[in-house]
């Protein structure tokens, strides 16, 4: 029983340790998103826009109750028509991801 016990308290401090982490680097994702988005969406909250507001902000996608990490990541690998295709990397989607969760907080 002893050893049981032993055990379950090892499998339970390793836990978080398993939680899956965030990666890409919110920094580099804003300044990917100021460069190639900022024509059609509000990057930055009280950031200057676009002139239309035919693209939601960032802020208002990273608020919205069915975004995650993984649907940002199937939404940005996706070919939309009123989009353009950017064609990112792994890291460059990464960085965009992050920024965009970011902005949950």
């Amino acid at each position: 029983m002893r050893g049981l016990a032993v055990l379950m308290l090892l499998a339970g401090a390793s836990l978080p340790a398993l939680a899956q982490t965030e990666v890409g680097d919110p920094a580099s994702g804003l300044r990917l998103a100021t460069t190639w988005c900022a024509s059609c969406h509000q990057v930055t909250p009280g950031g200057a826009g676009p002139s239309g507001d035919a693209a939601p902000s960032f802020r208002s996608i990273a608020r919205m109750p069915s975004t995650t990490s993984m649907s940002l990541r199937v939404f940005l690998q996706t070919p939309h028509p009123n989009m353009p295709d950017f064609h990112l990397s792994r890291e460059e989607l990464d960085d965009v991801v992050a920024y965009l969760i970011s902005l949950q907080r």
